[in-house]
């Protein structure tokens, strides 16, 4: 996890298992803001993909979506569920494809819903469709070991 320090600015890297160790900036000593991995999805957008996906040392599924998507809606309660679900574990984040084609065109997202699956900022799966959320969950298992 990258945090920057509110004090001087600097840029922080914070592995996984060190987050709750109460981390200090590196450069000035100051002590950072708590970091948590979110309960729910947080929307990402191209300008901040590299920060929140790439940048992300752990797990992370990005659901690729349109608001005009039917399917999409459909799984959006069951990401809710397994962000809250898997809090702590993995990142849970939506990118809307018609605000920001530059990440589905890059990724080659050309049917949505897609699930992208990062880990350590590396593209290692992808599923399309409203899948059931057993199956989504099969997926993430399979990361975590």
């Amino acid at each position: 996890m990258i945090v920057s320090c509110p004090a001087c600015g600097t840029k922080n890297r914070i592995p996984d298992d060190r987050l709750k160790d109460r981390p200090k900036c590196g450069k000035c000593g100051s002590p950072l803001p708590p970091v948590t991995m979110p309960d729910r999805p947080v929307h990402v957008t191209d300008a901040s993909f590299g920060g929140e996906v790439l940048s992300f040392p752990g797990i992370v599924l990005v659901d690729c979506w349109a608001p005009w998507c039917g399917p999409c809606h459909m799984v959006a309660p069951v990401l809710d569920q397994l962000a809250a679900e898997y809090q702590g574990r993995i990142k849970i984040a939506k990118l809307n494809v018609d605000e920001n084609p530059g990440m589905a065109a890059r990724y080659s997202t050309q049917s949505i819903p897609t699930m992208l699956f990062f880990k350590g900022g590396q593209l290692v799966n992808r599923l399309v469709g409203a899948l059931p959320k057993n199956q989504i969950e099969e997926q993430i298992r399979t990361l975590l070991v």
